[in-house]
């Protein structure tokens, strides 16, 4: 009975070696990962707290469950899967490398019966003869040979993959280093909103959940914003940014177009076209004519403003509209009184200019343009491990390949003199695709038998 107590060191140790620890923290992995999915991450106070409400904000709030990917337990158990990974290959990495480095060059009889793939073969052929046409019989059919003599008998080994033992590894490895990445990050890299107004530019973004803006140390300026849409509707087709970058008082990025999906880098730092909307109040040039006298005037007004008339009245422009019923640009507007009397509504077209004249009343009026200035709304976003994430993402597709593609084969060959002829034993294992390499072993054998038989 074996009474010796593992230490503390050995407990802890067994702990990260456990497959079962494997398992259970991958399947705690997916199910928080869940969460992150259905939450929107990362979102407005304000936002939150009208999809949940008080307390459930205030209960997700605590599990920080808004920010869960920066979290202390979401971190915490890829801390635990990373050390897990670490320990079960340094356990196992020995063992292998022995196996791949120092291969069993003599192999005795409790060797060959351990093998699945074996066989027995006998030549009249003198044994240094039946080496040598095992020899390059291997060699052509499976890969050069080691050859060893001891104890009067000659032994071959031949393997092919030694290389792929390996692949496990490099896929755990690749594994930790995409952990990295995420973790880089998460802790160094941010996610920020902006709106800049066409003409203006800024040095300063909102990351959320944070009260004070972000210096970005240059400034972005957007010099035009222009939006498409679908003919007949209001949905957008395509809206688009062109964007300048001035660092250090030099512009050293000019007239850059950017559309979904097509963002503007620079210092690490991705700026991506995500929204849009009316910057103030549009400005109008109307052309104002006195039904009595035929006199003309061109006014410059904002829409919204109350604008002067002739005879003390005023009017104001209330309401624009892309296309109206398919007759193109249109402004709702109305006049007021000299003693400020509100009047009737009215549409003016921009594409007919004498469109008002049949209105009646003492002024007609033609709409010269109508400019409004929007905001373009970006996403911003550092993320300082998106590289360590491809290198471990590289990683993990030569690890599977070399690990579930290709198999470390071994073929051991022991020839002994016997009788007037030769004895010679075969053995062979694959680490991997038993059943292929079964078929293969009893063709090579078939083979090097017709070859001492030839």
């Amino acid at each position: 009975m074996n009474s010796k107590q593992p230490t503390f060191f050995q407990v802890i140790w067994d702990f990260f070696c456990s497959l079962k620890l494997t398992i259970v923290t991958l399947i705690l992995l997916a199910l928080t990962s869940i969460i992150g999915t259905v939450i929107q991450q990362n979102r407005s106070q304000q936002e939150y707290l009208e999809l949940y409400g008080k307390n459930l904000y205030d209960l997700f709030e605590t599990l920080q469950f808004f920010s869960m990917y920066q979290s202390w337990w979401f971190l915490g158990l890829l801390t635990v899967i990373s050390l897990n990974l670490t320990a079960c290959s340094i356990k196992r990495f020995p063992r292998v490398w022995k196996t791949v480095t120092v291969p069993l060059l003599v192999p005795d009889d409790g060797h060959y019966k351990s093998l699945a793939n074996g066989a027995e073969l006998r030549s009249p052929l003198p044994p240094r003869e039946a080496l040598r046409r095992l020899t390059a019989t291997l060699g052509r059919r499976f890969a050069p040979a080691t050859i060893t003599e001891q104890d009067g008998k000659t032994h071959l080994y031949a393997e092919k993959g030694a290389w792929s033992r390996f692949g496990v590894y490099v896929t755990h490895l690749s594994i930790l280093v995409v952990f990295a990445g995420a973790i880089i990050g998460n802790i160094w890299g941010f996610k920020a909103y902006v709106n800049i107004e066409e003409g203006t530019s800024t040095d300063k973004v909102w990351v959320q959940g944070m009260k004070e803006p972000l210096l970005l140390g240059f400034s972005l300026r957007c010099d035009d914003f222009a939006v498409t849409y679908y003919d007949g509707t209001n949905r957008p087709r395509e809206f688009m940014s062109i964007l300048d970058v001035v660092d250090g008082g030099r512009e050293v990025i000019s007239d850059r177009k950017i559309v979904v999906n097509d963002p503007l880098s620079y210092k690490g730092i991705t700026f991506y076209q995500s929204s849009y909307g009316p910057a103030g109040n549009a400005t109008l040039k109307m052309r104002v004519k006195v039904r009595e006298t035929g006199e003309t005037l061109e006014v410059s007004a904002r829409e919204g403003e109350h604008v002067p008339l002739p005879d003390g009245g005023s009017f104001a422009v209330t309401g624009y509209a892309e296309s109206y019923e398919r007759f193109g640009p249109a402004i709702q507007m109305h006049v007021n009184t000299p003693d400020g009397r509100h009047g009737n509504p009215f549409i003016v077209l921009q594409n007919f200019a004498g469109f008002d004249e049949k209105r009646g009343g003492t002024y007609a009026f033609t709409l010269l343009d109508y400019a409004k200035k929007e905001y373009t709304g970006l996403q911003v976003k550092k993320d300082p491990g998106v590289w360590v994430v491809w290198l471990g993402c590289l990683l993990m597709i030569a690890g599977s390949i070399a690990a579930f593609s290709y198999s470390h084969r071994r073929i051991w060959v022991t020839v002994e003199e016997g009788g007037k002829g030769s004895i010679i034993r075969l053995g062979g294992n694959a680490h991997r695709n038993q059943p292929a390499f079964a078929l293969f072993f009893d063709e090579l054998s078939q083979d090097l038998g017709k070859e001492l038989d030839a």
